[in-house]
Formats: C-alpha cells, sequence, structure tokens
C-alpha cells in the first residue's frame, strides 16, 4: 500500500477529534488543584493507521507561573514532518486551568480557534456559528489533560479505580462533556525506565464507533502522562510514550 499523508493528516495526538453527540453544559464541579511543575516533555510516536506502521515524535511544552498558564504542543511524523501544532493559554482561576484561547494548525488545513471572553462570559469559535456560555471549569481538548493532572495531584486520595471525573470540554467548533474513568495501577515501560502508572480511560458511549483515549499518569514524575493511545474502533491505534522530562 502507497504512504498517504493525508491519512496522518488527522493524527489526534494531544488534540481530541473524536466528536460526540452534543449535551447539555452544567457549571463543573469545583475540585481542589495543584498544577504540576512546568517542563518540556518529549514523546516517541507510534501507530497502526491504513493498515501502516508509523513513526513520530511530539513535544509538549507546559508552564504555569503568576496566575497564567500556556500549553504548546508540535507533532511530526516520519517522511512529511511537522502535521499538528496546538496551543492553549489563559489563566488560573477557582476552577484550576481558565482557557482564553485555544488554536490548532493540522497538516494542509488552515488553523482554528476557539475563544473564552471572560468579560461577556461567551465561548466562541472561529469556524462556527456556536456559542456556549462560560458556567466555570470549562477547558479545550489542550488543556483538559492537565487540568485533569491538576485535578490528580490535589485530591490524589480520590483518584481510586472506578471514580470518574467529568469536564466541559471545547473543541474547534462545538464542545461536550468528557467523563474519565479510573482503571487502577499499572506498571509501564519507558525510556526513562519502568514506572508505576495510575490507568484513566475516556470510553466512546456503547456501540459507537468514536476513539477511545488511555492515560497513564505516573504520580512519582509530578503526574505528567507517561503514556497516551488513542483507538479506534476498527482497532487501529495511535501511541505516546514519554522520553525526556526537562523542567523549568
Amino acid at each position: 500500500m502507497a504512504y498517504s499523508p493525508a491519512r496522518i493528516a488527522f493524527f489526534p495526538l494531544l488534540a481530541w477529534c473524536a466528536l460526540v453527540a452534543p449535551v447539555a453544559q452544567a457549571a463543573a464541579a469545583k475540585y481542589k488543584t495543584n498544577l504540576p511543575p512546568s517542563a518540556d516533555l518529549a514523546y516517541s510516536i507510534k501507530a497502526r493507521q491504513g493498515g501502516l506502521m508509523i513513526n513520530g515524535d511530539a513535544l509538549l511544552q507546559w508552564h504555569a507561573a503568576g496566575g497564567k498558564y500556556v500549553i504548546t504542543a508540535e507533532t511530526r511524523a516520519m517522511l512529511v514532518g511537522k502535521i499538528l501544532d496546538e496551543k492553549s493559554e489563559g489563566m488560573i482561576d477557582q476552577y484550576g486551568l481558565a482557557p482564553l484561547q485555544s488554536t490548532e494548525k493540522r497538516f494542509r488545513k488552515q488553523p482554528t480557534a476557539a475563544s473564552f471572553n471572560r468579560q461577556t462570559r461567551t465561548i466562541s469559535f472561529a469556524d462556527s456559528p456556536k456559542t456556549y456560555p462560560i458556567k466555570g471549569g470549562e477547558q479545550d481538548r489542550t488543556s483538559v489533560i492537565w487540568q485533569l493532572i491538576s485535578v490528580a495531584r490535589g485530591t490524589p486520595a480520590r483518584f481510586k479505580p472506578g471514580s470518574a471525573w467529568t469536564f466541559f470540554v471545547v473543541g474547534q467548533r462545538d464542545a461536550e462533556s468528557w467523563t474519565f474513568k479510573i482503571v487502577g495501577q499499572e506498571k509501564i515501560a519507558t525510556p526513562l525506565g519502568e514506572m508505576n502508572a495510575l490507568h484513566i480511560l475516556k470510553a466512546p458511549p456503547p456501540d459507537s464507533k468514536e476513539q477511545q483515549l488511555d492515560i497513564w499518569l505516573a504520580p512519582s514524575l509530578e503526574w505528567y502522562p507517561v503514556r497516551l493511545r488513542f483507538t479506534d474502533a476498527d482497532g487501529e491505534y495511535i501511541e505516546q510514550t514519554l522520553e525526556t522530562v526537562s523542567k523549568k
């Protein structure tokens, strides 16, 4: 089968591509949060897409200081180069991360953006007429993992197998509620060594063809994500494994 760069353009990686049916928006619970230290995290990527095994890498930069945060992520695939740029920036409030702007640029696609206007308390999109009210605790697809990490660090005793954590997540054209369920502790092999990690699952609805997301957070490494795996209904997948961490 011929190699297809177009197929690579739709890697979700640290962005979240799966769409679900719209749900009612509710105000988020106010969880206790403890933001992780600022750091650069480098990941290796392996994937099976369209019957091909594909490799790549990603660099995620997380910075939080002075009541503000910035997250940037750049993903590259072999043979085609950069396939994804993401950025989320905003404030830190009583809920934790409070995005102001979320942008995404995919391979051979125009940039898209979502804006969180804290004065009018409205969420809007560059490529969609939809709007949502800001009720508190809303995240974008780049910030939500770091909000989850911050909640885990703030309330580690509550992150037990069977517990569930729901966030209202804004994409580039719409928004929906995501629920993360705690699976349990597992050992994960990484270039940094074997680590005890907490396995967290965002599963699609029953009988859905949407994507499943698995996240492994390492409490011994500031709760940074040491592995992420995106699995399609047909069994194809994309997996990221942490290779290096440089704290700032």
